[in-house]
């Protein structure tokens, strides 16, 4: 584990007084460990304390990829017949953590968190956005893998305007972005959104058998991972040739994506970036249709820190990476969200890190 950023981190518990982070398996174990292990209802967490050191708690089943990933480190087991409380109970003793305040990480399962509640004299209080902060500058090297995930990203999109075709399924298309992604250099590849027609008005539609019609919309929001950095991209096209009150919602979330992304500057209050987003939406008269914030932060999670949103006060630094994504959303008629990866690069320029095509596409 990096000796720099555990310090960092034990900076930042002591401050609020927090005497150790636990963190379960998930993307932050990514980022600390380059690893990570298989999440399920089995309490386990990498424990870090404010100190710089660190312990595992975990089921047996566990136990040896825990010792692999902290070779030289305490590695606690316990069995499925046996309450996992007292095992953490004796690991938190042992390391001087009886009664001291734990903070949680975003995986750690509320239901064990609230049995040790019962069974321990521990407190325990939220900690995900401590390793947020921790990672919120990206290295060069991750801003480079940023870079080239979005570019992954970018091809897919090239390949599935040749794709879709009317009588397909949205679960067809899923399965193309994913496959595209991958045969171009991916890791992983998360298929996301694919939402035709009255769907893409769900900002978070989730279902896959809508079947696209000769005429139609479809919103596309995917990404992958490049050496654990993540993609995030969102385009709409339309099947067959729009109405004019149809090119007038795509046109409009276009001049708010240009708008976010120009207000996305060095030193930039965030609240600022968002309002220049959302108030072209609220003139064309569509701001109540724009029901979510403008972008979130991109790195080792699809979504973490900074949250592009009007109550984030703080300034953007060169280093962070966030997504700009406007969205209009009318229920049972349409969607539509224009979204690129967005850094303040090394230089401390604005960098759009895609460049898949944002001009309005339509297959005939």
């Amino acid at each position: 584990m990096n000796k720099e950023m555990l310090v960092k981190l034990g900076e930042v518990m002591k401050k609020d007084n927090v005497d150790a982070l636990m963190v379960a398996p998930g993307n932050d174990m990514v980022f600390l460990l380059g690893t990570s292990t298989h999440l399920c209802e089995r309490f386990q967490a990498l424990i870090i304390k404010n100190d710089g050191d660190y312990f595992y708690i975990c089921n047996l089943l566990t136990v040896d990829e825990a010792k692999d990933m902290i070779p030289g480190h305490d590695v606690y087991g316990w069995f499925d017949g046996e309450d996992f409380t007292q095992i953490v109970k004796k690991a938190f003793e042992e390391h001087g953590l009886a009664g001291k305040k734990i903070a949680v990480n975003g995986t750690v399962r509320a239901f064990n968190v609230c049995k040790m509640v019962e069974k321990l004299d521990n407190t325990f209080v939220n900690g995900k956005d401590y390793l947020e902060e921790t990672r919120i500058i990206k290295t060069p090297e991750e801003l480079e893998n940023l870079r080239k995930a979005s570019l992954i990203a970018d091809k897919a999109f090239e390949e599935i305007i040749k794709f879709i075709k009317p009588g397909m399924t949205e679960a067809d298309v899923v399965n193309k972005i994913k496959a595209v992604m991958l045969e171009n250099g991916a890791d992983s590849a998360g298929g996301g959104i694919v939402a035709r027609g009255e769907n893409a008005a769900l900002p978070h539609y989730m279902g896959k058998s809508g079947v696209i019609k000769e005429k139609d919309i479809v919103e596309m929001d995917y990404g992958c991972t490049y050496k654990g950095m993540w993609s995030d991209i969102t385009r709409t096209v339309f099947i067959g040739e729009p109405t004019e009150r149809e090119k007038l919602v795509y046109n409009t979330v276009l001049a708010a994506n240009l708008a976010g992304t120009a207000a996305a500057v060095k030193g930039a209050y965030i609240p600022d970036v968002e309002n220049a987003a959302r108030k072209v939406i609220a003139d064309a008269g569509f701001g109540q249709y724009f029901t979510h914030r403008l972008g979130h932060g991109i790195g080792y999670a699809g979504h973490e820190a900074p949250y592009i949103t009007g109550v984030t006060q703080r300034n953007l630094e060169p280093g962070m990476a966030f997504s700009i994504e406007p969205g209009i959303y009318i229920k049972d008629e349409i969607g539509v969200r224009i979204e690129d990866i967005v850094i303040i690069n090394e230089k401390g320029e604005t960098e759009v890190l895609n460049h898949a095509t944002k001009e309005m596409i339509i297959i005939k």
